[in-house]
Order: C-alpha cells, then sequence, then structure tokens
C-alpha cells in the first residue's frame, strides 16, 4: 500500500516563501518520478512541477518557473516544493503524486495521489 503525506500548506503573504513536504511510504521511493499538482476553486488539477526518479531532471510549469523549485531527499524519501515569491494566483490545494511505474519522469500521467494540502497566498 503506497502511501503519501503531504504538510507544509498554509497561508503566506505574496512575496514570501513557503515550502511543502511529500513523505511517501510503501514503495522504493529512489527509483519513482514525482510531481506536484494544484487545483483552484472552480479549476482542473494542474501540473506545477515534476522530477525524475533520479532526481537528475526537473520539470516546470510556466506560471511557476523561476519561482519555485522541485526537490527530493531520498534518505527521508520526501519529496520538497519550495515555492518562492508567491502569487495569488498560486492559492490552490497542492497534491503530490509518485508515477506507478518506476523510472519515469514524474510526468507519466498515472500516479499514486496523496490527499492534498491547502495553499493561501494573500495579497
Amino acid at each position: 500500500q503506497v502511501q503519501l503525506v503531504e504538510s507544509g500548506g498554509g497561508l503566506v503573504q505574496a512575496g514570501g516563501s513557503l515550502r511543502l513536504s511529500c513523505t511517501v511510504s510503501g514503495r522504493t521511493f529512489s527509483i519513482y518520478g514525482m510531481g506536484w499538482f494544484r487545483q483552484a476553486p472552480g479549476k482542473e488539477r494542474e501540473f506545477v512541477a515534476s522530477i525524475r526518479w533520479s532526481g537528475d531532471n526537473t520539470y516546470y510549469a510556466d506560471s511557476v518557473k523561476g519561482r519555485f523549485t522541485i526537490s527530493r531527499d531520498n534518505a527521508k524519501n520526501t519529496m520538497y516544493l519550495q515555492m518562492n515569491s508567491p502569487k495569488p494566483e498560486d492559492t490552490g490545494v497542492y497534491y503530490c503524486a509518485v508515477d506507478r511505474m518506476p523510472y519515469e519522469l514524474g510526468r507519466s500521467g498515472n500516479y499514486w495521489w496523496g490527499q492534498g494540502t491547502q495553499v493561501t497566498v494573500s495579497s
């Protein structure tokens, strides 16, 4: 049974910073690609960032490029999303996702999902 637990969400002022974490159990963490997605009220879930299973490639949505950084610590079975200079439009529920198949880029479209953590950016 794969479990993904997100943490670190909350209220942050625009221009501040916030770090989200996703801890995974039930799989050999180091061989799976992972990603972050978000869903704003009334909108569909969208891609934010992903990281290859090996950690040597990362991918970002244009809307967060240069402000957010995705990383992983295989020793802690944890993935992070460092959110710098967030904007009110970054508000939403942020979901952690793990590729169901190993050795992917974190963009397979076939994921295990976390329960989500709310991020609210005030102006």
